[in-house]
């Protein structure tokens, strides 16, 4: 029987044993279906764990788990665990959900009942990147005008690069194969040599040692410039 033939025969109640017998292993008392929670675990005077049991990622299954919230602070969703990268990819991308809103983690490998804890609830304080924060800053400010459509697709984003490649087409086009010293102080692009070299959009071409001139490509290009550069 092959993977997806198993999981599309699986129940939500085929979690319960693993995740049973794991907080039992650590001195819960466990029982299922305990007011509006799937699981409720309670050792000694410690609050309750409450688990929200579901076979995949949804937002439905964080609303639930943040509605447990109101009674304990001690919150765990659980999925069934898949095999693949894509699963891997989901795992990490929503621990780090889980994370940011106090919740915990867990998922249960169906055909062993390994069970996993990415993460515990408990508060998140989340660490800001100073070297990210400088990218983005820098890219807005390079960047000329608003050339793109908010929440359109990477494919066809007009960056800060794309823009100062456009400007030294559009040079090259008025003005001819020019050496990359002369492009830089017309256009103001400070690594205009290194960009024609690189080539990134297949542009430019060298003409001879140090000069550059455009292909058609870069041509045709040409023709977006004025939506591109805010001109016109």
């Amino acid at each position: 029987m092959g993977q997806s033939a198993k999981m599309s025969s699986a129940r939500e109640t085929d979690l319960y044993p693993p995740i049973k017998s794991f907080l039992e292993d650590q001195g819960y008392v466990v029982k299922s279906e305990v007011g509006a929670a799937d699981i409720v675990a309670i050792r000694g005077a410690e609050p309750p764990v409450v688990v929200e049991l579901k076979l995949g990622f949804s937002l439905a299954l964080f609303h639930q788990c943040i509605a447990r919230m109101k009674v304990s602070d001690e919150v765990y969703l659980a999925v069934a665990r898949m095999p693949g990268k894509r699963f891997a990819k989901a795992v990490k991308d929503n621990t780090a959900l889980a994370r940011r809103l106090g919740l915990g983690l867990i998922t249960v490998r169906l055909a062993d009942g390994l069970v996993e804890v990415h993460c515990d609830p408990g508060p998140y304080a989340p660490r800001k990147s100073a070297k990210r924060q400088a990218q983005l800053l820098r890219e807005f400010a390079r960047r000329q005008g608003d050339p793109n459509d908010g929440g359109q697709t990477r494919a066809g984003l007009v960056t800060a690069y794309r823009q100062d490649a456009l400007r030294l087409a559009v040079y090259l086009f008025e003005v001819g194969a020019s050496k990359g010293a002369d492009v830089a102080k017309e256009t103001g692009v400070q690594h205009a040599t290194r960009m024609m070299r690189d080539n990134h959009y297949g542009w430019f071409e060298k003409v001879e040692k140090g000069v550059y001139g455009l292909t058609q490509s870069g041509a045709d290009a040409v023709a977006t410039s004025p939506r591109i550069l805010g001109a016109g």
